[in-house]
């Protein structure tokens, strides 16, 4: 070949590069701009859920006793909004100037409905016309759809228990002395659903529910004494489908936003942590990390869930997290109750309702994941998360026999031609968030862990784009800050 169709060859193939490909060479760089800590003004005020309102540049903190107003460009404190004159907010979600907080019943009333109340992001008054709308018990988490029109909430409906000092509404067990344990209906447990609200008149229209809903896929969790209880919320990119994660049963439910109703509930299976690239450290607190293959499974239980669109296809984005009933009875040691658990495993925390001897299943599956709407995996991060919590020396090994670092919070962004995911990990020895790029699902790569020293505990991580610059939010609860990084790109930087 001589030099000038060389040329002409290098030139064809450049030209015709997808932009993806140029762009998938591109690598974040994290730029900390402030960190507010809230409890050297509210001794009981906890960090989070965050929402960002692009009319006045302000990031909206919700945290137990009421909502942290804060200038985003500087992290300055604006105003306090105090709702405990209704109860305990759960959430805070904003489109387009309107601001609407989740906010369960105080103790020892929780177990009865909860409200929506509205709020104008401008005045931080309480919105025009109806303000105050009833959902259901324990209104966890709550979202807008992509217009604005209807906002969803997830009403978790969970009983209360004896660590409340309060009567266990939990439903009691029923085979005792034998494993798998299985518990009874609850005595007293509120409905878990999803309230459908009209944004415009501010009005219910529907309280879906799981009554006669279909069940499908793998190791649903049925037995555990208290019915699905709704936690995370996100809707598809043409507004035709919410996805709910029913994190305590290893779900998702589906829900027809159309018809106003669930049509399925999808169960996620179980992570199996012998196969390589899947390895975990069960042991705690023995002064050393070690990342082995063992023979036990995790069910995956996610909380946080955010959906995207690839090449037309939906795909679902989950922290595989993982949780027990409130009052822990569905827990048990893998060495007790003749499971079996020997070693490194002895100690582990496996559920009691679907261990049997043998056949162990922890809870959370220590990772990041992505499904298409069928529930199909399409990508799991395996050990990267322990792993690079483990590098960067914030891995906590009194967590190693209890879900590891707990992915809790998922946030998704768009740079340039890019699709990246930011991932929470609650139980790090410092505030830790990973970053995937997720641009081509099955082609999902990490990309970076940003590590906050003084932060504690991520419990919502939010990200966004104002004025051609993009951002991420992260509220902390343990620590009772939240903190504001700027991201750029290489090019950016250039």
């Amino acid at each position: 070949m001589n030099k000038i169709v060389r040329l002409l060859v290098a030139f064809l193939i450049f030209a015709f590069v997808p932009a993806t490909a140029v762009g998938a060479q591109s690598t974040l760089s994290f730029t900390k701009l402030w960190t507010h800590t809230h409890s050297a003004r509210l001794s009981n005020f906890l960090s989070e859920i965050a929402a960002f309102d692009e009319r006045t540049n302000t990031v909206w903190v919700a945290g137990a006793i009421g909502v942290d107003v804060l200038d985003a460009g500087t992290g300055a404190f604006i105003d306090h909004i105090n709702t405990t004159g209704y109860g305990s907010i759960n959430s805070v979600a904003i489109h387009d100037g309107l601001a609407a907080f989740a906010i369960e019943a105080r103790a020892p009333l929780r177990n009865t409905p909860g409200v929506v109340v509205f709020y104008d992001t401008k005045t931080r008054a309480l919105a025009e016309g109806p303000n105050v709308v009833t959902v259901g018990a324990l209104p966890d988490m709550l979202t807008f759809t992509h217009d604005g029109r209807k906002l969803l909430v997830a009403n978790e409906g969970t009983p209360n228990n004896a660590s409340l000092a309060l009567p266990n509404d939990y439903g009691p067990r029923t085979n005792p002395g034998s494993v798998p344990f299985v518990f009874g209906p609850g005595t007293n447990d509120p409905t878990g659903s999803v309230t459908i609200i009209d944004v415009q008149s501010r009005s219910v229209i529907a309280h879906a529910g799981f009554a006669g809903v279909p069940i499908t896929g793998p190791n649903v969790r049925t037995t555990t004494g208290m019915d699905f209880e709704p936690e995370y919320i996100t809707v598809d990119h043409d507004g035709h489908t919410a996805y709910v994660t029913l994190q305590e049963a290893n779900a998702i439910g589906v829900l027809d936003l159309k018809t106003n109703a669930f049509t399925k509930v999808i169960g996620l299976g179980a992570k199996d942590f012998s196969l390589p690239g899947n390895e975990i450290d069960p042991l705690d607190n023995d002064g050393k990390v070690i990342f082995g293959s063992h023979p036990v499974k995790g069910l995956y239980m996610p909380d946080a869930i955010a959906a995207y669109k690839y090449q037309g296809r939906t795909y679902l984005i989950m922290a595989n997290e993982g949780d027990f009933r409130e009052d822990d009875a569905d827990r048990v040691a893998a060495n007790s109750n003749g499971l079996g658990g020997s070693g490194a495993l002895a100690r582990l925390r496996v559920s009691a309702t679907d261990s049997s001897p043998g056949n162990l299943f922890a809870a959370g599956a220590r990772s990041m994941s992505i499904r298409d709407t069928d529930g199909n995996i399409v990508y799991d991060s395996g050990s990267i998360l322990d792993r690079e919590a483990d590098k960067r020396k914030v891995y906590d090994d009194g967590r190693s026999r209890d879900k590891g670092v707990e992915p809790e919070g998922v946030a998704l962004l768009e740079i340039g031609n890019r699709t990246y995911a930011f991932v929470g990990l609650e139980r790090t020895l410092k505030a830790a968030v990973a970053v995937f790029d997720v641009t081509i699902p099955h082609e999902t790569a990490f990309v970076d862990m940003i590590v906050t020293d003084g932060d504690v505990a991520p419990e919502g991580v939010i990200a966004y784009r104002y004025k051609n610059e993009h951002y991420l939010a992260i509220a902390n609860e343990v620590s009772s800050t939240t903190t504001l990084y700027r991201i750029d790109t290489d090019r950016e930087r250039k």
